[in-house]
């Protein structure tokens, strides 16, 4: 292996530290602490893990975390009528609904349902839209962690060539647009893009988040490429991998990052440092 490799949990625990500081000055200024409220449907193993270590995060930096955990069978009205509990309550910074949500639940309508500055997840069609115009509130938690990492790596994206492989709302549309801020040239590539090895191999760039195992191909990176794998995928002999074949591009790239220990704990830092945005947003509001 010839790239350097890219550590994500490393750089999460320095965001971390800081984080935890400036919850202490809060503290010293007659502050509170800022509040996560976390909402699980169901029990799906993989979103268990996510909720857990999104509160031993919080505890770390001294947020207050609050969790709810509901039967998959929970109707959508009274999931939306507990986020409209949360969303009254002057005591929470932050709203999480953990996706995927069961199937008789309209995901969308309960992310929308959240209020914008309680997004901490940046997900609502008012922060992605203000995304757009250059103007964010809170941005999305892994693009925007993917752009830390970058630049923690001293890369500017700027004047380079950046593909993601990848259209969903919640990685590759809003990771189009950080990158296109940051003033690179992007391509966007999905499941009708022809010739996706020619479309991979001329990217400086290249951030993957389709969630099909090894899908993008070592032999398709460009010499010195900056890989992002933000796939996570558990293999039938219970490993995990990314969505990039690591291995083979990590021979032909400058920088890559591991699964496990790349993105992911980029994800749940963005995650605090949007929540800590929150409360202080918070501060600055007329109590309801």
């Amino acid at each position: 292996m010839s790239a350097r490799l890219i550590n994500g949990k490393e750089v999460s625990q320095q965001i971390l530290a800081e984080l935890a500081q400036k919850v202490a000055e809060r503290k010293n200024k007659g502050l509170r602490a800022p509040c996560l409220a976390v909402v699980l449907v169901g029990s799906d193993p993989a979103s268990q893990v996510y909720v857990r270590n999104k509160k031993t995060a919080c505890a770390k930096v001294g947020f207050e975390s609050r969790s709810y955990e509901l039967p998959a069978e929970t109707p959508q009205e009274e999931l939306l009528s507990l986020v409209d509990k949360l969303n009254a309550d002057n005591g929470v910074d932050g709203i999480l609904v953990q996706l995927p949500l069961p199937p008789h639940i309209d995901g969308q309508a309960v992310l929308e349902r959240i209020l914008p500055h309680k997004d901490v997840d940046g997900f609502h069609p008012y922060n992605v839209g203000r995304l757009v115009v250059k103007m964010p509130l809170m941005r999305p938690c892994t693009p925007k962690g993917v752009m830390t990492l970058l630049a923690h790596c001293g890369i500017n994206p700027e004047g380079k060539k950046a593909v993601v492989v990848g259209a969903s709302n919640i990685v590759g549309r809003p990771q189009m647009l950080e990158l296109l801020l940051a003033r690179a040239t992007v391509t966007i590539c999905h499941s009708k893009t022809q010739n996706l090895a020619a479309e991979v191999g001329a990217a400086d760039i290249v951030v993957a988040g389709v969630g099909i195992p090894n899908f993008v191909k070592g032999a398709w990176i460009k010499p010195g490429a900056v890989v992002i794998d933000v796939g996570i995928n558990r293999l039938d002999d219970g490993s995990l991998c990314g969505d990039v074949e690591f291995a083979a591009a990590a021979e032909r790239a400058a920088m890559i990052t591991p699964v496990p220990g790349g993105v992911g704990p980029m994800t749940i830092a963005t995650l605090m440092e949007n929540t800590l945005h929150a409360a202080e947003l918070h501060d600055g509001k007329p109590a309801a």
